[in-house]
């Protein structure tokens, strides 16, 4: 077992960090900012985490503005509002270099598990800084390439392994109704997003496509099947829940960050613990909510003609928002549809196999496929408990069925110690709200404020878990997603951090300006 106290560093705590992708990064350069030397186990040989393999035709999702480092903003020859995943992956290798993070990677070690050396101590009591339980996480690590395996021993471990990767979410079939009995082939979406181009291309060339899945990856797939293939053998995808993808950001010409992202708008939404007058306030804004969201649905159903396909959603836009389920639909993908080169079966509540292809609850006949790609998405919080190996631990994090995870400011379970989970809970941009949070976490390690009591912490998710049940749909309000209060939460972890974001000049900059990455500069 290796300690790291023995290492040379500034400061005494080690810091392990999980994971070399945006959230990764982010905590690490922070936590040099305080004086600390963390090290951190990627089990790729490559930084960037779902950037660095992911579908071809993929591009960003959050107009560009909105993710950036704050520090390190795009450069200029980046001119396009949403840079392809190439490009994207390229300005975080430069941030990364820029910042010298690379030497405190460790590329091909996956961890294995964790188990905090001291027992559960925070069963009984509360941790109010980051080194007061006084215990040890052991970090037990695999080396991917000799599969040796080391036990690292440290004083607080950040585990930033996101939701999207790892543990594809397989749907369950009914006995004699599963891949098993198709005689084409079934992947899932994380396979394909591992192909070159080239691979890609010839992987679906000339086959019947079905895609399952109608989030990004899914209509990813279907264009480049599509454009392959053509109407010859046109792609099908399988669709349960219609979404409001949108086609741009700005409905009828309006920019919508001035909609949904500045401090005005938050005004219209029910906040986690509110008081009285913010109560009233969001009761007497509502209907300018439900007319925000009716003016950017309209928008949507116009351009993309959702209606004469048979794809408006039955939740609203804000429902869509408030889980961090929008998506930008790929140019040209209706023209598609009406062409025949891609073809949609709408509100699947469920599916199975047969031996020619897919069969889909309520049409008696199937759809004939030589390959069934799975764009169903990811088991995020079984890949999150799994990495501990105390079952009380891993019942921690999985909550109940019916609460998101339980994480104190979306970071730090309570009565976990000495760890937080960051990039886990999503935001409608991810790169800004995990900055802030890593900032938020190394203001923690380093002192300058204190967590309240595990009774305090538990009150507040609960109040926070109400809020995205209210807001969300379905089972959906398990993603954690915090899309419509961003501000408000960022509010909240500058607050604990004792610092305000940058003001805006005016009271009109103030409240119906967006804010972004460089609004939260200290």
């Amino acid at each position: 077992m290796e300690n790291f106290n023995e290492r040379e560093s500034r400061k005494k705590e080690v810091i392990a960090i999980i994971g070399a992708g945006i959230s990764g990064l982010l905590a690490c350069k922070y936590a040099i900012s305080k004086g600390f030397d963390p090290i951190v186990f990627e089990w790729e040989s490559s930084i960037g985490g779902v950037w660095s393999k992911t579908i071809e035709s993929t591009k960003l999702q959050t107009p560009k503005p909105l993710y950036q480092f704050s520090d390190f903003p795009w450069p200029d020859s980046v001119t396009e509002m949403f840079p392809d995943h190439q490009t994207v992956l390229e300005y975080i290798e430069s941030y990364a270099r820029h910042f010298d993070l690379l030497r405190h990677i460790h590329f091909n070690s996956k961890v294995l598990s964790l188990s905090y050396e001291d027992g559960e101590p925070s069963l009984r009591g509360d941790w109010n800084d980051a080194f007061s339980s006084k215990g040890k996480w052991n970090v037990n690590v695999q080396d991917t390439l000799t599969l040796s395996t080391q036990v690292y021993q440290v004083d607080f471990v950040v585990v930033c392994v996101g939701r999207f990767s790892q543990v594809p979410n397989i749907p369950e079939f009914p006995p004699n109704k599963g891949p098993e009995v198709f005689e084409g082939q079934v992947i899932h979406s994380i396979d394909y997003s591992k192909m070159d181009s080239t691979t890609a291309t010839n992987f679906v060339k000339g086959k019947q496509v079905a895609v399952v899945g109608f989030q990004k990856s899914g209509m990813d797939i279907a264009m480049e099947s599509s454009t392959v293939n053509g109407i010859e053998r046109p792609c099908t995808v399988v669709i349960r829940t219609p979404h409001w993808n949108v086609p741009d950001y700005f409905p009828w010409g309006f920019p919508m960050a001035k909609l949904y992202f500045n401090r005005f708008s938050e005004l219209t939404v029910h906040k986690p613990g509110e008081g009285l007058l913010l109560y009233l306030i969001a009761t007497i804004l509502s209907p300018l909510r439900w007319g925000f969201s009716k003016f950017v649905e309209s928008h949507i159903k116009h351009k993309l003609k959702l209606s004469k396909h048979g794809m408006v959603p039955e939740h609203s836009f804000l429902n869509e928002l408030s889980t961090c389920l929008i998506s930008t639909v790929p140019e040209g993908f209706y023209d598609r549809v009406e062409e025949g080169s891609i073809k949609l079966v709408k509100k699947a509540k469920s599916f199975g196999f047969t031996k020619q292809g897919i069969v889909v609850e309520g049409q008696a006949e199937p759809i004939k496929s030589d390959l069934v790609i799975l764009a169903t998405g990811f088991k995020g919080i079984d890949k999150l408990k799994h990495i501990f190996e105390s079952p009380k631990y891993q019942e921690f994090i999985a909550g109940s069925d019916d609460s998101s995870v339980p994480l104190y400011r979306e970071c730090i379970h309570p009565r976990i110690p000495q760890l937080a989970i960051i990039g886990f809970s999503e935001s409608i941009a991810n790169l800004f709200t995990s900055e802030i949070r890593c900032r938020w976490l190394a203001e923690f390690l380093d002192g300058k404020f204190k967590m309240p009591s595990i009774k305090v912490m538990e009150e507040e998710i609960a109040e926070w878990d109400k809020y995205k049940k209210r807001y969300s749909y379905n089972e959906y309000y398990r993603r954690s997603c915090i899309g419509a209060l961003h501000i408000w939460h960022n509010d909240q972890l500058c607050q604990d951090m004792g610092w305000n974001p940058k003001r805006k000049n005016g009271f009109w900059a103030e409240w119906f300006q967006p804010y972004g990455p460089m609004d939260y500069i200290a």
